[in-house]
C-alpha cells in the first residue's frame, strides 16, 4: 500500500501519487561507481525503434526488487504507449527483465496491451532477452508535414461526444460547426459514415459545391488511413465483430466518394500541427485533454516521426492504488489524470455528485460551472491536475525531445484551464528547476484557438 501524505499543490487533499522520475533519479544517484543498465526497446513497421535505458545499482537489495521490477514493467509500457512496437528487448538482470517480459504475452498482467498491438499491426508481440550489446537503438523516421491553403478545403476532427468540421476558401474560414454524436457504442458502422458524411456536406455547401481537399483529425491509433484500435468504433467491434473491418476503413471509403486529394492523423498528431502552424514553433508535444489524453509530437526539426503516442494509457503515476482505467483495466495512466475521466474520477473523490445517468461531458460543465463561481471543491480538481502535468511534463521530457507543451482540449476551456497551467509551470519548477528553463508550458494563444484541430487537419493535403 502507497504511503499518503499532503498534496504539494496545496489543495489540501491526500495523495498517494508517485512520480515515475523521481523513481528514476533515485535509482540513478545510487548507482553512481556501481551502476547497471536496464535496457528496453520497442520496435515497430519498418524496423523503426525506440529505446530507453534504465540506470540502476550493481547490487539490488531484494527489498527493492519488486519496485524496480514495476518501473522496468512502467517503463516498457510507457514506450509502447508512446512510440508503439510489436516486438519487445529488453536487456538486464533475469530477476527484473523476465517478469516485464512474461507480462506481455496473451495471458500475462499486459493481456490487454498484447492484445490492442496484435490488433493493430496484425501480429502477435514478441519478445527477446539480449545482452547490452546486442540491443537495438533508437531509429525513427522523420516526416515533416507542412500547413496548405490554397483551394477549397475541409477539415474535421471527430472526437468522442462531438465532432467538428470547417470549410475554408483560400485559407478563409467560412463555414464552422460542431455535430453531436454518439459512435462509441454504436454496432453499426453505417452510423459513422452516415453521419461524417452528412457533416462534410453541409460544409461543402459553404464551398459553393467544390472540394479540392480533405483532412481529417481523429481519436484512435492509424496504420496509414486505416483506423487501427479506436473508442470511436469500439461498439463495433464487441457487438458486431463482422462489420469491425467496414468500420476500420471509415476514412478509406469517404476518400473514395470525394475523390480528391484525402489525409488523416491522430488528433494528437493534429494538435501539434495546430501549434507548429500559427505559432511557428518545432520540438512541441501537444496534450488534448477531452473525452480521453490524445498526444502528438513535432520534433525539434519540425517533423513527425511515425510514434503512436497514445499517452493515455501510458503511466504517470507508480502508484498501484491509483485510478484504474475502465478500457485498459490499468492503474496511474495518463487517460485518468488528462481528461473528462480524470475530472470526474477527481470530482467524485472530493464529494462531487451527479446523477448516474449523467455522462462525462455534462459531467465537465458541472465542474467548469462551479469553477466559474469559484468554488473549493472545482478549484482542487483543477490544483490537482496542474500538478499531476507539471510530474508528467518531466517524466514525458524523458521520451520526447521538447521544448514546448501545449495543453488544449475541454478540460482546459475557462478559468479552470488558467488554474491548470499555472499549476503547472510552478510544480515543474519545482519538480526540475533546470528543465523549467527549458519547457515552455502554455495553452494556445486566440489565433491557435480559432484555427482549431479541424482546421488545421484541413491545411494538412497537397492539392496538385
Amino acid at each position: 500500500m502507497a504511503t499518503k501524505k499532503k498534496c504539494e499543490c496545496g489543495c489540501g487533499v491526500d495523495t498517494g501519487f508517485q512520480a515515475p522520475l523521481k523513481a528514476i533519479n533515485f535509482l540513478r544517484a545510487h548507482a553512481q561507481g556501481a551502476a547497471q543498465t536496464v535496457a528496453v526497446a520497442w520496435e515497430r513497421e519498418d524496423g523503426h525503434v525506440f529505446r530507453y535505458d534504465v540506470t540502476i545499482p550493481k547490487r539490488i537489495h531484494p527489498a527493492m526488487l519488486p519496485g524496480v521490477r514495476h518501473l522496468v514493467e512502467r517503463v516498457a509500457k510507457f514506450v509502447l504507449w508512446s512510440a508503439g512496437g510489436w516486438k519487445l528487448y529488453l536487456s538486464g538482470p533475469d530477476e527484473i527483465v523476465k517478469p516485464v517480459a512474461k507480462a506481455y504475452t496473451k495471458k500475462g498482467a499486459r493481456a490487454f496491451d498484447y492484445e490492442f498491438f496484435n490488433d493493430l499491426y496484425g501480429r502477435p508481440i514478441e519478445t527477446a532477452i539480449l545482452p547490452l550489446r546486442k540491443m537495438p537503438v533508437t531509429c525513427e523516421r522523420e516526416v515533416v508535414v507542412k500547413g496548405n491553403t490554397n483551394g477549397n478545403r475541409i477539415g474535421f476532427d471527430l472526437g468522442a461526444s462531438d465532432f467538428k468540421i470547417s470549410a475554408l476558401k483560400s485559407g478563409k474560414v467560412v463555414f464552422s460547426k460542431e455535430f453531436p454524436w454518439d459512435p462509441r457504442p454504436q454496432s453499426d458502422p453505417e452510423y459513422h459514415y452516415a453521419k461524417l458524411s452528412a457533416g462534410l456536406e453541409e460544409a461543402a455547401l459553404a464551398l459553393g459545391g467544390k472540394v479540392d481537399a480533405i483532412g481529417g483529425s481523429s481519436a484512435g491509433t492509424f496504420v496509414g488511413k486505416k483506423l487501427g484500435v479506436a473508442s470511436l468504433i469500439r461498439g463495433v467491434k464487441e457487438k458486431n465483430p463482422s462489420k469491425y473491418a467496414i468500420a476500420q476503413n471509415l476514412f478509406a471509403r469517404v476518400e473514395d466518394e470525394w475523390q480528391c486529394p484525402f489525409e488523416v492523423f491522430n488528433d494528437g498528431d493534429v494538435t501539434a500541427l495546430a501549434g507548429a502552424i500559427t505559432m511557428k514553433r518545432t520540438g512541441i508535444l501537444g496534450v488534448a485533454m477531452g473525452s480521453s489524453e490524445a498526444a502528438g509530437y513535432i520534433n525539434p526539426k519540425g517533423a513527425l516521426t511515425g510514434r503512436i503516442s497514445e499517452l493515455a494509457f501510458a503511466p504517470v503515476d507508480l502508484n498501484p492504488n491509483a485510478g484504474v482505467c475502465e478500457w485498459s483495466g490499468d492503474a496511474g495512466v495518463g487517460a485518468m489524470y488528462f481528461s473528462q475521466q480524470a475530472v470526474n474520477y477527481l470530482a467524485c473523490r472530493f464529494g462531487m455528485k451527479f446523477p448516474k445517468t449523467m455522462k462525462l461531458p455534462e459531467r465537465l460543465k458541472v465542474v467548469q460551472a462551479a469553477m466559474e463561481k469559484r468554488e473549493e471543491v472545482a478549484l482542487k480538481i483543477y490544483l490537482m491536475i496542474g500538478r499531476y502535468l507539471a510530474n508528467a511534463a518531466a517524466w514525458y521530457h524523458e521520451f520526447y525531445d521538447y521544448s514546448n507543451l501545449m495543453i488544449l482540449g475541454r478540460v482546459t476551456s475557462g478559468f479552470g484551464g488558467d488554474i491548470i497551467l499555472n499549476t503547472a509551470r510552478m510544480g515543474l519548477e519545482a519538480v526540475d528547476p533546470l528543465l523549467a528553463e527549458q519547457i515552455d508550458i502554455f495553452m494556445p494563444d486566440e489565433k491557435a484557438r480559432r484555427l482549431g484541430q479541424s482546421v488545421a487537419a484541413a491545411q494538412i493535403p497537397s492539392i496538385g
